[in-house]
C-alpha cells in the first residue's frame, strides 16, 4: 500500500432540477410560465372591467326623486309615474324622498340627495339642475274687478292687492315683489292680503283690494278659480291687467318668460280675458342633476313624453306635459343636453348616446390594456435583469480574483458563498434551465479563479485548507 494523498474536493456542478427545495427532479415555474399567468390574470382584469363598464354605462338607472306632502298634486303625479315607468322601463328603479315643499325639493337636489325633482322656475331653482320635461306652465294673473280703472302695474302703488292663501302664498307673494321692483314700486307700497279666494272676492267688491294675483294654470287651478270668485261676488265679468313689459321682465329675472292667454281661457262665458292678453308664466319643471348620464336622461325624458296619456288617468297636471324646446338657451334650468339630442333627433338620439358610451367604453378598456401591458413588461424586464445579475457578479468576482490580496480575496470568498447559498434557497436566479446552466458556468470559473488566486498567495493568506479525501493507493 502506497501512503494515502490528500485529493481536494472539486465542488460539483450544479444541476437545476436538484437545487429546488422541492425535491430531486423539481424545476420551478420560469419566466415564460409566470408571464403567462400575469398575462392571463391581466386579461381577467380587463374583462371584468369591460363588463363592469358596461353595466354601469347601459341604459338602466337607481333613481331618487323627490315628493310633495302626500295627497298633494305633486305627490300624485310623482306615483303615477313612477307606477307607469316600472312597467314602461324595469331598469329604471325609482326611490321616493319626500319633501315638505318646492323649496325643499330644490335644496334635495342641490344637496345632492336626490337625482329628479320637481321645482318652479321663479322659486329658487337648483344651480345644478338641468330640465327634462315641462310639467306646466302657470299664469301670472292680475284678476281686476269689472270696471277697474287699473291699467297698468304702476297704479297698484298704494293700494292693495289679494293673495290666495295656500301652500304657494309666499312663492306668489315673492312675484309680486319682483313686478314691483321692475316698475320701481318699493315693496312696502303695495299692501298684501292673503285670504280664500271667495273672501278675497268679497274684498275686492267692498273695495278693499284693487286686484288679486293668482298664479296657476291656463286650466283649473288657482287662477281659474280667483276669476270664478270675484264673478260670483260682483256680478260681472272680471278682467285681467296686460303686462306689456313681459318679455323685459324675463329678461331681467329669468324664472319668469312671456305668455300670451287667449280669450276665454279661465273663463268662457262671458270671456276671461275678452281677448287675447300678453302677461307673465312661471314654468313647473322635472329637472335632473347635470350630473346625470344623457343616456339616463333622454330614456326618462322619452318615458315621460310617451306615457303622459296614462299618467293623465292618475294625475290631471299630466295633461300639460309638453318638451322643452332645444333650441331655447336660459341661464337657469336649461335643457339637458341628452334630453336636447333625443328631442332633436328622435328615438335615434336615444341609440346614438348608447352608441356613444360603448365607443367610450371601448376605448377605455384599450387604454387600460395598453397601460397593462406596458407594466407587465417592465416588470418583467426589471425581473429578468435580478435573475441574470448572480451570473454576471460571478463573472466579475472571477476577473477580480487574479488581482485580489489577502483581504480581498476573502471578502470575494465571501459573496462566492453568499451567491451559491442564495440560488441554492431559491432566489430569484433560480428559473430557467438557460439561466441555470449560465449560472453553472460563471460558478465553476470563478470558483476555479478563486482557488488559483489562493494558491498564488500561498498558506500564509490565512485561509484554512479546504476539505480533503484521502483515496488509498
Amino acid at each position: 500500500m502506497r501512503d494515502a494523498e490528500p485529493v481536494p474536493i472539486e465542488p460539483a456542478a450544479t444541476d437545476p432540477g436538484r437545487s429546488s427545495p422541492d425535491g430531486p427532479g423539481s424545476r420551478r415555474p420560469g419566466r415564460r410560465g409566470r408571464g403567462r399567468a400575469l398575462a392571463a390574470a391581466g386579461l381577467l382584469l380587463v374583462a371584468a372591467a369591460g363588463f363592469a363598464l358596461a353595466h354601469v354605462w347601459s341604459p338602466h338607472a337607481n333613481l331618487r326623486i323627490t315628493t310633495g306632502p302626500p295627497g298633494s298634486t305633486a305627490y300624485r303625479f310623482i306615483a303615477a309615474f313612477a307606477s307607469v315607468s316600472s312597467v314602461q322601463h324595469p331598469r329604471v328603479s325609482l326611490t321616493l324622498v319626500q319633501v315638505d315643499d318646492l323649496a325643499g325639493s330644490a335644496k334635495a337636489l342641490e344637496e345632492g340627495r336626490t337625482d329628479l325633482a320637481i321645482v318652479r322656475s321663479d322659486a329658487g331653482p337648483p344651480p345644478n339642475a338641468q330640465t327634462i320635461v315641462i310639467l306646466r306652465r302657470d299664469v301670472v294673473a292680475f284678476v281686476l274687478p269689472p270696471g277697474s280703472h287699473v291699467g297698468s302695474v304702476a297704479n297698484l302703488a298704494g293700494k292693495a292687492v289679494g293673495i290666495p292663501a295656500g301652500p304657494l302664498q309666499e312663492a306668489n307673494a315673492r312675484v309680486l315683489d319682483a313686478v314691483l321692483t321692475y316698475f320701481n314700486i318699493a315693496a312696502a307700497d303695495v299692501r298684501r292680503v292673503v285670504l280664500p279666494p271667495d273672501e278675497l272676492a268679497q274684498a275686492v267688491r267692498q273695495k278693499k283690494l284693487a286686484a288679486i294675483l293668482a298664479v296657476g294654470p291656463a286650466a283649473p287651478g288657482e287662477a281659474v278659480d280667483a276669476v270664478a270668485a270675484l264673478a260670483r261676488a260682483t256680478k260681472g265679468t272680471p278682467g285681467l291687467l296686460a303686462l306689456d313689459e313681459a318679455e323685459a321682465i324675463g329678461r331681467r329675472f329669468p324664472g319668469f318668460e312671456p305668455i300670451d292667454v287667449p280669450a276665454g281661457a279661465f273663463r268662457a262665458r262671458p270671456a276671461v280675458p275678452h281677448d287675447t292678453v300678453t302677461t307673465l308664466a312661471v314654468t313647473y319643471r322635472f329637472v335632473a342633476s347635470e350630473l346625470m348620464p344623457d343616456v339616463v336622461a333622454a330614456a326618462i325624458a322619452r318615458s315621460i313624453l310617451t306615457t303622459k296619456a296614462k299618467v293623465a288617468e292618475v294625475s290631471p297636471l299630466a295633461n300639460q306635459i309638453e318638451a322643452p324646446d332645444p333650441d331655447q338657451k336660459s341661464p337657469i334650468l336649461p335643457i339637458h343636453p341628452g334630453v336636447a339630442a333625443y328631442l332633436s333627433n328622435g328615438d335615434q338620439s336615444f341609440f346614438d348616446q348608447v352608441q356613444r358610451y360603448l365607443t367610450v367604453g371601448g376605448l377605455v378598456l384599450s387604454l387600460a390594456g395598453s397601460l397593462f401591458a406596458a407594466a407587465a413588461a417592465r416588470w418583467t424586464r426589471r425581473r429578468s435583469e435580478a435573475d441574470w445579475r448572480p451570473v454576471r457578479r460571478l463573472v466579475e468576482i472571477a476577473e477580480a480574483a487574479p488581482r485580489a490580496d489577502r483581504d480581498g480575496l476573502a471578502a470575494l470568498e465571501d459573496e462566492f458563498h453568499g451567491l451559491v447559498s442564495a440560488v441554492l434557497a431559491g432566489s430569484p436566479a433560480a428559473g430557467s434551465p438557460e439561466r441555470m446552466s449560465a449560472f453553472s458556468t460563471a460558478l465553476v470559473h470563478a470558483r476555479h479563479a478563486l482557488d488559483r488566486r489562493r494558491a498564488g498567495l500561498g498558506p500564509e493568506a490565512g485561509h484554512q485548507a479546504g476539505p480533503t479525501l484521502v483515496v488509498a493507493r
